[in-house]
């Protein structure tokens, strides 16, 4: 066998790992994307209980309500993509988060067995979605440095493959929680 048809061999499999190590990454991007997108649908089932839950007590807060409504309606929506449903979820985790702290200022609310099994729920919910935003994003970095570093960024650049996003917090959720204006009421 001769010097340059075993250069060409070993080009052709290392182009073929190099192909194959890609597409592995990108399919596993995917898949913990269906996790989370799962565990949101999961989040979207559950809203329609809280509101109903909630709904008679909390006059006062029906924009939220609304507003959480108007999210759901929004993340039922067919082909969405990956970013609109990660921009979905940073919107409803807020709004969920400002129903769950105007429960508190409601005593009988809050003693209702229904809601509480629900915040339960919710708050379980939650930790599965933070688990597998943490998978995806962990997936999703390791997809980005593929496409970023030489020579895979090559292959990926014959592929058509373009980086992901990750999930990213907003500066609101960054900042301290003031437990005290929580119990101000």
């Amino acid at each position: 066998m001769s010097t340059s048809l075993i250069i060409v061999i070993v080009i052709a499999i290392i182009l073929v790992l190099m192909y194959n190590s890609l597409v592995a990454k990108k399919n596993q991007v995917d898949n913990i994307f269906a996790s989370v997108d799962t565990q949101l649908k999961k989040r979207y089932n559950l809203i329609p209980n809280l509101v109903a839950s909630v709904s008679k007590y909390m006059e006062h807060e029906k924009s939220l309500l609304e507003e959480v409504t108007k999210l759901r309606s929004e993340a039922n929506k067919p082909n969405l993509s990956d970013k609109q449903k990660i921009d979905l979820d940073a919107k409803t985790t807020k709004t969920l988060g400002s129903i769950m702290i105007a429960v508190e200022n409601y005593p009988d609310l809050k003693a209702n067995e229904n809601v509480m099994h629900l915040q339960r729920s919710l708050n379980e919910v939650e930790e599965q979605i933070a688990a597998a935003r943490r998978a995806y994003n962990q997936a999703v970095t390791d997809y980005n440095n593929a496409l970023e570093m030489i020579p895979t960024n090559f292959m990926a650049s014959i592929m058509g493959y373009k980086a992901k996003d990750v999930f990213v917090i907003s500066k609101n959720e960054r900042k301290n929680v003031n437990v005290s204006e929580l119990f101000a009421k």
